[in-house]
Parts: C-alpha cells; sequence; structure tokens
C-alpha cells in the first residue's frame, strides 16, 4: 500500500511540474504591437527615399587629368624606308637608318666616308621585277645629312617607282644603304583602257567580216551573211536597253549563230594585219577584233613587223565550225 502511494505521489508531482513550466512560458511571451498606419507610412517613405537615391547618378567634381599624353617615338631603332604616293606626279619617303648602321659604313669605307653625300635613287620599275640593276631609268637626289623624308616629283603618272637611300663616293659609286617598297603613281588623265568597241561603222563592218573570210556580195555565202546582218540575228537576246515583248501567236522556235574574237598584243610601236588587213593598236600594243563564224574551216593569219623592220612573228589560229 505505501509503494503504490509512493508511485503516485511521484507521478503528480510530474504534471503540476509540466503544468508550472507551460505557465511560465506564456508569461514569457509577450502579444506583438499592432502596426499602425502612419508606422507604415514612414517605412514606405524611408523605402522609397532609399530608391530614389539609387535611381540617378549624381555627377561628381572630378577635377581634369591634366597630365601630359607620352609622344611618339622618334625612332623605332631599325633601317627602314617607305615610299607613298601623294599623287600622279609626286611620291614621299621617310626613313630611318640606325647610328649603328652610319658607323659601320664608317669604318668600312674609310677616308671615303667623309666625302660621300647621301643620296635617294629613284628608280622607274614599271612592268619589271626589279632586282637592283634592271630598272628602266633612274635619277638621283642629293639630301642633307639631318633629312629623315622627303617629297620626289617623278613627272611619272601611272608608273612604278622604286627608292634607295645611299651613299654617292668621290669616284662616282653608290652604295645602297636600304631600299623601299614599290608604288604605283595613278594616272592623271582618264584611262586609256577601254572596253571592246563593238559597234562598227557598215564598211569597216563589211570589210573586216566579210572580205576577210572571201565572203564578197556575189558570193553566195556572203549574201546569205549579210542578208543576216539585216535580220539582226548577231544579236539575238543581247541589248543594251529594255525592249518591250510583242504578243505573237504560240510559235516556238530558236536561232543559234557563233562568233569569234580573236585578240592579242605585242610592242605598242609595231604594225599588226589580220589576214593581211592593218589593224589599229591600243597604246598598251593590245588589240581585239570579232569576227562572224560561218561553217566551215577559216585560217586567220596575224602577223606583228617591228618598228625597225627587221623582225616579225607570224600565228596562224585555224577554227572549224560545223553545225549540227
Amino acid at each position: 500500500m505505501k509503494r503504490i502511494f509512493k508511485k503516485s505521489k511521484e507521478a503528480l508531482s510530474k504534471v503540476i511540474s509540466k503544468v508550472n513550466s507551460k505557465l511560465k512560458l506564456k508569461k514569457k511571451l509577450k502579444p506583438a504591437k499592432a502596426v499602425t498606419a502612419d508606422a507604415q507610412k514612414d517605412a514606405f517613405g524611408f523605402q522609397e527615399t532609399a530608391i530614389a537615391n539609387t535611381k540617378f547618378f549624381h555627377a561628381q567634381n572630378v577635377s581634369p587629368d591634366r597630365s601630359m599624353p607620352q609622344e611618339l617615338l622618334s625612332s623605332y631603332d631599325v633601317d627602314k624606308i617607305v615610299l607613298q604616293v601623294r599623287d600622279p606626279h609626286w611620291l614621299h619617303a621617310y626613313w630611318e637608318v640606325r647610328n649603328q648602321t652610319t658607323e659601320r659604313l664608317r669604318v668600312n669605307l674609310g677616308d671615303r666616308f667623309h666625302g660621300a653625300r647621301r643620296v635617294l635613287r629613284v628608280y622607274d620599275v614599271t612592268s619589271i621585277i626589279f632586282n637592283g640593276s634592271n630598272a628602266n631609268r633612274f635619277f638621283d637626289i642629293v639630301i642633307n645629312d639631318f633629312a629623315s623624308s622627303w617629297y620626289i616629283n617623278t613627272d611619272g603618272p601611272g608608273r612604278s617607282w622604286c627608292v634607295d637611300l645611299g651613299l654617292m663616293l668621290t669616284d662616282g659609286s653608290f652604295i645602297t644603304i636600304i631600299r623601299s617598297n614599290v608604288v604605283q603613281t595613278p594616272l592623271d588623265g582618264p584611262s586609256w583602257i577601254t572596253d571592246e568597241e563593238w559597234m562598227i561603222p557598215d564598211d569597216l563592218f563589211a570589210r573586216l567580216y566579210g572580205m576577210g573570210f572571201g565572203l564578197g556580195k556575189s558570193s553566195p555565202v556572203g549574201g546569205a551573211w549579210q542578208e543576216r546582218i539585216k535580220q539582226g540575228l548577231f544579236s539575238s537576246g543581247i541589248s543594251s536597253s529594255p525592249v518591250k515583248k510583242e504578243i505573237k501567236e504560240r510559235n516556238f522556235w530558236l536561232k543559234v549563230d557563233c562568233e569569234l574574237i580573236v585578240y592579242g598584243a605585242t610592242e605598242p610601236d609595231a604594225s599588226v594585219t589580220v589576214q593581211g588587213v592593218p589593224v589599229k593598236l591600243r597604246q598598251d600594243g593590245t588589240f581585239t577584233l570579232r569576227y562572224y563564224l560561218p561553217d566551215g574551216k577559216q585560217v586567220i593569219p596575224v602577223k606583228a613587223t617591228s618598228a625597225d623592220k627587221l623582225e616579225n612573228r607570224t600565228v596562224t589560229p585555224i577554227v572549224i565550225r560545223e553545225t549540227k
């Protein structure tokens, strides 16, 4: 009986201690204060102010940087000359020669160095691969020892040029120090290079196209050929201006003709004949001829004779046309 009472008493004590713990916890937890409208307004106002302060960039007073920019180098310690085109008649060259190079020349030449003059040698290298000794022509410009650039009057539009910077010795010999790049001056007028002239006067047209193949008016082939010219078969489908199509009845057809273009080149002052007929050359020595090509075998000898009449060359194209 005593044991049962003792256990009941211990259980009751545990229950009472739990109840007391819960009561103490409720006392510690105080109710939260209600947020009033004014408090909310103050909070929102603070947030808007913070956002407004970060929404825009506010410039600050910054003193300008008055430090001087770094200047370009006066030299790059290389031996080099650069040639540029200014206009059809003028070139511009600038260069740099290292002190070591000048000193080496002084040692190698000895006493001859003191009597030498600095010279720009200007080469005309038009239409050649320049190797230093095969220029078409050249001329010298004496410059002072302190110059590092120079304007050069070539008076040669449409030509290719190269420049050497060197020393002219007292005995007339020239020593190259540095050599420039090759440049080409533009033409000082309209270009003489033009497209082929396809429109030819009737008399010249007949002489070149008809008589060249022995196709006279009395020839049956020649008569048929001239009749085709009148019908405009040579320019079928080729026109430099739009042509309004005529509305015709459905009639499927096909036209085919052939033309031959003979072109070549020789010395500009040479004489050229094609099938015995003289041909006028362009300024660069080129020529172009356009022929009607009938069926059969056509032999077209082309002969060129030099201006001094000492040399001649003949090339004979043979063309065969067969229409099936």
